[in-house]
């Protein structure tokens, strides 16, 4: 049987797993087994997983795949970062990232995980962007970078044991929610008590503003947080740096998330790219103040990681920590975001699609 005409294990729930058990006339224990193997002990060889028989390991080697993305490369930052180049199926290529928690470059991680091939919002300080756009993801894929990356950390760090990952940010190549029902169903996956089991609060979605989804995800009942890339708060600015603002302006854009936070009560995070001589003045601050002030909401300032080819600067610590004071007086929540992984190409807007044709 062709690969292709195998049927995809990776992305089922455990009704589901059941249920291809019994189309297979084996025991619907067995799905549960096989459920536990692929996403709590990150298998996808059929061969390796030891409690089930030999004969029915087989069977599904003939009727079945698991299509866990290979890692081709791995780097790892001064810092403890560690960015995994993974090919998929169709031999098409994504880059996710893993950051540390903390400065030893020990204990949990966060995992910054990719949505699509490249990316169709083409921000104009951002690598990923300017690289094009291919396809969406699909859920398997997306939940395939998890257990890829912690298969391979469980691997580089010799155990398997404690809280690897402790949190998933869906920031990595592409937009989110231009990929929203294969993103919703990923997330549900992670949270699967009877599978990975994270919490819905510790899963970030990020989004330069896609305000079709931004209300889609308020009625969906789930406590994740919500980031926005806001990067200027003037329409004429944001229309350079994110193209997506002529379709979504911000008199369209706030409405939505003032309507997301009355629905959820969550606090919404504004990321911030502090681009030097750009976005970085006080009337720049007293923009974003009058702006934000009303509502439940922090402010995350990430200063510009420089790419080269495109003509944006990292602003000097001075000037981000005079941005950071004159937002704080204001009455801003403010915090500025730690730099990870910037000297293997892995900090935000790094990510690149070099490798996806």
């Amino acid at each position: 049987m062709n690969s292709g005409d195998k049927k995809q294990l990776l992305g089922l729930d455990l009704n589901q797993m059941e249920e291809f058990m019994l189309c297979l006339e084996e025991a619907r224990f067995r799905g549960r087994q096989v459920h536990k193997w692929i996403y709590q002990k990150e298998c996808s060889s059929f061969y390796e997983m030891s409690d089930i028989p030999r004969n029915l390991r087989k069977k599904l080697d003939e009727k079945a795949r698991i299509s866990i993305p290979r890692v081709l490369k791995q780097r790892v930052s001064n810092d403890g970062s560690r960015k995994f180049l993974m090919e998929l199926d169709d031999k098409k290529k994504i880059e996710c990232v893993l950051l540390p928690q903390s400065k030893d470059k020990k204990s949990s991680y966060t995992l910054c995980l990719s949505t699509q091939i490249g990316c169709p919002i083409a921000c104009s300080f951002c690598a990923t962007g300017q690289s094009g756009f291919q396809r969406n993801l699909k859920a398997f894929e997306i939940i395939g970078q998890y257990l890829g990356s912690k298969k391979e950390l469980s691997k580089r760090l010799k155990s398997a044991n404690g809280e690897l990952i402790s949190n998933v940010v869906y920031m990595g190549m592409g937009e989110p929610l231009l990929n929203y029902d294969e993103v919703l169903i990923s997330v549900h996956m992670l949270n699967d008590p009877k599978g990975i089991n994270l919490g819905q609060r510790r899963i970030t979605v990020s989004t330069s503003g896609e305000v079709a989804g931004i209300k889609k995800l308020a009625q969906e009942n789930i406590q994740l947080t919500l980031a926005i890339s806001l990067h200027a708060c003037d329409n004429s600015l944001r229309d350079q740096l994110i193209p997506l603002n002529r379709k979504y302006p911000l008199e369209v854009l706030f409405p939505a998330v003032e309507d997301y936070i009355a629905i959820t009560g969550r606090r919404v995070t504004f990321e911030y790219l502090l681009l030097d001589e750009v976005n970085m003045s006080r009337k720049d601050a007293q923009k974003m103040i009058k702006l934000l002030k009303p509502l439940l909401a922090n402010v995350n300032l990430i200063p510009y990681n420089e790419i080269e080819g495109i003509p944006y600067k990292k602003p000097e610590t001075a000037k981000i920590w005079q941005f950071c004071q004159w937002l704080q007086d204001g009455g801003l929540n403010v915090s500025i975001r730690e730099e990870r992984g910037s000297d293997i190409n892995a900090a935000c807007g790094q990510l690149r699609s070099e490798y996806c044709r």
